[in-house]
């Protein structure tokens, strides 16, 4: 385990975390951008046969992961691929080298490189997030945030929509890839549906997190999430003026997350609670 420290990184060094992630995240969307073939093979599966590990995650990963050894040796690193790297400064580098794996094996524009920078244990309930950024691989685009310093596309600063009721509120989710989860979660969706504005299903977490922090979605809330697929995207949110929350007191994490307005986030998640979101079949 990584030999947490409680202190926070100061302003310069948040700055300096926050850079860094934009050049790993850039760097990495450059290779994955530059090495698409046009036929995309599986390499592996994760939790069932319809989700797929490609070649260009692994190499992602490992040239973030090379980058990191260079420029921050000490730090800890907690990738999708390859686990959990122990270090000693307290840090830890929480990394998703494609998240939108699926997008990606199709050609379906919508996927990412997440690096996120946390302080603390690397698991959502305990972790603070510090910096972060989130790069759009076939837009060519940057989402970048610093622990009291602000989120930007591109460098200009993000801002969440006022909240609205969910009757007016655009909504993004996603969906599991057990049989169990997505019957649960589409139970769940019918229920959800006729409430809100419409859905949106984009197929990558992170960018569904830049989207509400940018405002072209008002809420997001999906089961399952893992520490990279949140790590990054999270403090976008937080530092668009938005919340980031579990149901019925808890973090965002594995069980549930909801994203937004506070109180857009209020009415989404007393929702998702009387439906009991977080539970599977």
């Amino acid at each position: 385990m990584t030999e947490n420290r409680t202190d926070l990184p100061t302003a310069d060094d948040i700055r300096a975390l926050r850079e860094l992630a934009d050049h790993l995240a850039r760097s990495a969307g450059d290779l994955v951008r530059r090495g698409r073939p046009d036929r995309v093979d599986v390499a592996a599966t994760k939790s069932s046969e319809v989700d797929p590990v490609t070649a260009m995650d692994l190499a992602s990963e490992a040239h973030l992961r090379s980058l990191i050894a260079e420029h921050r040796p000490g730090d800890a690193i907690l990738g999708e691929e390859d686990g959990l790297l122990p270090g000693s400064t307290g840090i830890t580098w929480v990394l998703d080298p494609i998240d939108g794996t699926v997008n990606y094996l199709y050609g379906v524009p919508a996927y990412a490189v997440s690096v996120g920078v946390v302080v603390g244990e690397p698991d959502p309930a305990h972790w603070t997030p510090v910096a972060g950024a989130v790069h759009s691989i076939p837009m060519n685009v940057t989402y970048t945030a610093g622990r009291g310093l602000g989120a930007t596309r591109d460098g200009e600063p993000l801002r969440v929509n006022p909240a609205r009721t969910l009757a007016t509120s655009l909504v993004g989710t996603g969906f599991g890839y057990t049989v169990e989860r997505r019957t649960r979660q589409a139970q769940v969706l019918t229920e959800v549906l006729p409430r809100v504005r419409d859905i949106r299903r984009i197929g990558s977490a992170a960018l569904d997190l830049c989207r509400v922090a940018e405002g072209t979605l008002d809420a997001y809330y999906e089961r399952g999430l893992n520490p990279w697929d949140l790590a990054a995207g999270q403090l976008m949110i937080q530092e668009a003026g938005g919340t980031v929350t579990g149901l019925r007191g808890a973090a965002a994490g594995l069980a549930m997350t909801v994203a937004g307005p506070q109180a857009t986030v209020n009415e989404l998640a007393a929702m998702l609670a009387e439906l009991d979101a977080d539970q599977d079949l």
